[in-house]
């Protein structure tokens, strides 16, 4: 019967820092510790400063698109007395819907910036961020359903539909399909930040 040989680790920085080890293990050659790595103050300072710059152009971004569909609106020069051919934002639900939904996001992310702010102070803090990351989620769900819906209506806007002889009315309403199609890029570049802001708080709150 062979005698077990143990090998004695030294203490290692990592030790003296009390980093939790993530594997512990021995081999035929000895044995070792690998140590997880575990994000600085100063690395999560400097995560919590572009997040706060994220969140400014998330402001920027919601609410130009916001302002874009809301004040889409056009009058057709042919007009007469009777009949009146315009196309405004408030005619289309979806299109009402989507300037609700990014004025409440501009809001959100306004009031947002001083907890962000905390975070840049205290990096360590994982409260504050929690807090950010759930509603950073809920804001994230918001804002791509409304972005998905505008888009179909601007797609059909454009296209229309042929297999039940929808017409696109974009030949006619060029200003307003211009408007609203520039509101929907918006839209998803808002959308992707927001992403962003999500990848970039899940590293700030990871252990290990």
């Amino acid at each position: 019967m062979k005698d077990s040989t143990s090998v004695d680790i030294p203490e290692t920085s990592a030790d003296a820092r009390g980093e939790a080890p993530l594997f512990t293990g021995k081999s035929s050659s000895g044995g070792g510790i690998i140590y997880a790595h575990k994000p600085s103050s100063a690395q999560k300072k400097g995560l919590a400063i572009f997040d706060l710059i994220l969140r400014i152009s998330a402001i920027v971004t919601c609410l130009a698109a916001a302002t874009a569909m809301g004040t889409a609106e056009q009058t057709l020069p042919f007009t007469t007395q009777f009949f009146k051919f315009d196309a405004g934002y408030d005619d289309m639900p979806s299109f009402l819907v989507f300037v609700i939904c990014f004025g409440i996001a501009s809001c959100y992310f306004l009031l947002s910036l001083p907890f962000s702010i905390v975070s840049i102070i205290r990096p360590q803090a994982s409260g504050p961020r929690i807090l950010l990351v759930i509603f950073d989620t809920m804001v994230l769900g918001l804002t791509m359903a409304s972005a998905a819906a505008a888009t179909s209506i601007v797609y059909l806007a454009h296209n229309g539909n042929s297999s039940t002889n929808w017409l696109g009315v974009c030949q006619q309403f060029t200003d307003f399909c211009q408007a609203t199609s520039g509101a929907v890029v918006g839209s998803f570049i808002a959308v992707a930040i927001i992403a962003l802001m999500l990848i970039l708080s899940g590293a700030s709150l990871r252990k290990h």
